[in-house]
């Protein structure tokens, strides 16, 4: 890669690290749930453009700034971890599990989903 598309990578993974934070924190003040809607927006957006990505048949340079730039900084599987583990803790094992599950299952839908637009691409 050279060194702009470096530059890319960076300068869309940080635009994109702010987003997930604008969305997560819109959806989290407009709906006061106990479970944690913004993270899971945040993820099936990212899984609905992951899978359009790969729908569109997107590679080289411009796959690697869009979803390892991109998409790889607004995603997040580490905050899901933290807020699964979090409800665990609190002795809340249905948002826990709901959490995993909702996640996993929504998740591949929306990796289909995008696939499927991206192929319409």
């Amino acid at each position: 890669m050279t060194p702009l598309a470096w530059v890319a990578v960076a300068a869309l993974g940080g635009a994109m690290a702010i987003a997930r934070f604008v969305v997560d924190s819109t959806v989290a003040a407009r709906l006061d749930w106990t479970f944690p809607l913004g993270t899971l927006v945040v993820n099936l957006s990212g899984a609905v453009a992951l899978g359009i990505c790969a729908g569109a048949a997107l590679s080289g340079t411009g796959y690697t700034i869009a979803v390892g730039g991109g998409l790889g900084a607004y995603t997040t599987f580490s905050t899901w971890m933290l807020e699964s583990h979090r409800a665990g803790e609190d002795g809340d094992a249905r948002v826990l599990w709901a959490n995993i599950a909702v996640s996993l299952v929504a998740g591949l839908a929306a990796v289909a989903l995008g696939h499927w637009i991206g192929g319409l691409l």
